[in-house]
């Protein structure tokens, strides 16, 4: 289990911009890592969706959003043009990474498969908080305001 405090979970990761990512990348700000179950589907569409309505308050804060799902690059690209998105989204189709954050599991009717859950990550590579199953539609404003108060 992942605890606020430990150094977070090292990964590499292709993302939608074509290159391979990192945690190491990211070392130097906070990084919102979210974990979403599936491109294009009704709830991942509203987070996506509203973090990208506040990607640049919250780069503004000195963070950036990453998204994760099991999804191929095919997929996420799609995801990505479709919504406009202006932040990375990474391909974990192995669900390595997905699991080493203790976002896979039991979703009830919709079976085992990624959670929706998000760990912001700090500067200094460790957690420093972890939102278990988030709600789509109102997360970003948890997301914010627990930037806000570091």
């Amino acid at each position: 289990m992942i605890k606020e405090g430990s150094k977070a979970p090292d990964f590499e990761l292709d993302g939608s911009d074509g290159k391979r990512h990192m945690l190491k990348d990211f070392f130097g700000k906070y990084l919102v890592l979210y974990f979403y179950p599936r491109d294009n589907t009704p709830g991942c569409t509203i987070e996506a969706k509203k973090f990208n309505e506040r990607i640049a308050e919250i780069r503004t804060i000195g963070a950036e959003v990453v998204g994760v799902s099991n999804d191929d690059l095919k997929s996420h690209g799609k995801f990505k043009d479709k919504l406009d998105l202006g932040f990375l989204l990474l391909s974990d189709v192995s669900n390595s990474t997905i699991k080493a954050y203790d976002s896979y599991g039991d979703r009830g009717i919709f079976g085992v498969g990624t959670l929706r859950n998000t760990v912001v990550i700090g500067p200094d590579g460790k957690i420093a908080k972890v939102f278990l199953k988030v709600n789509p539609t109102t997360h970003v404003n948890e997301i914010i305001s627990f930037l806000k108060s570091r």
